[in-house]
């Protein structure tokens, strides 16, 4: 495991470790506790609960049907509210996403309930204070959220990051886990530009979390296998990109 993340139980921590290292992986118990400056979690037990309510992605290049996902984005200035925008494509540029960017890619939106929630609102407004802070220059933002479930079945695993090691095309990224059934592997590798390996961990429990300053570093997750194939197995994340506006 990296040593990123031992010790961050405090804002100034996680966001010294992003200046470092170009990264941080934040265990849940700190977390929470830094998102809780910003909000209630009151509603984590239906924000969890909609990850079972998300679609399959058909836009999947290697023609698996393993990831699960909804879209939503916001806008948001330095203050004032963190607006839900109109829903839209998501569209990455193929120098990002080679296997499934260059073209746009409808997906359902986010619910309105779970997106105009407390858990949402909490996590935005963390992000926004973290992300502002490395970048005071930052007038307004771009947000885009994105809950994924990652299936896994015995003779096909799946895929959390089915491009490989990548970058985002935007400013800064954070993967939050929401939760894990019966998987192993799974685990988070970092890399800066000239792709030598930075890091790895994994995320095991519910508020676990990894984020990156995408303009320094490409990041992955190795594919998730069934510990017991009899079971249901998936990994579900919820992952949140800022990116500035001119």
């Amino acid at each position: 495991m990296s040593e990123i993340g031992t010790g961050l139980q405090n804002a100034s921590g996680i966001r010294a470790a992003i200046e470092r290292a170009g990264y941080a992986f934040v265990e849940a118990s700190d977390m929470r506790t830094a998102l809780a400056r910003f909000g209630s979690l009151a509603d984590w037990p239906a924000f969890a609960e909609s990850w079972n309510d998300l679609e399959v992605d058909t836009y999947m290049g290697d023609g698996g049907r393993y990831r699960k996902r909804r879209f939503g984005v916001y806008a948001a200035e330095r203050q004032g509210a963190i607006e839900r925008g109109p829903h839209q494509p998501h569209y990455q540029g193929l120098s990002y996403n080679n296997l499934n960017g260059g073209i746009e890619r409808w997906f359902k939106p986010v619910t309105e309930e779970i997106g105009g929630g407390e858990s949402m609102h909490t996590i935005l407004e963390y992000c926004r204070a973290l992300f502002g802070r490395l970048v005071p220059e930052a007038n307004k933002w771009h947000i885009e959220v994105h809950q994924f479930r990652i299936e896994a079945k015995t003779g096909e695993a799946g895929k959390p990051t089915p491009e490989g090691m990548h970058r985002d095309g935007v400013d800064y990224v954070l993967v939050l886990l929401i939760n894990r059934r019966n998987i192993a592997s799974g685990t988070t590798t970092v890399h800066d530009l000239d792709k030598r390996a930075l890091g790895s961990f994994t995320l095991t429990d519910p508020l676990d979390a990894a984020l990156v300053d995408d303009s320094r570093c490409y990041h992955g997750v190795t594919p998730v296998e069934p510990e017991n194939p009899a079971l249901p197995a998936y990994r579900d994340v919820l992952v949140v990109t800022f990116k500035k506006k001119p």
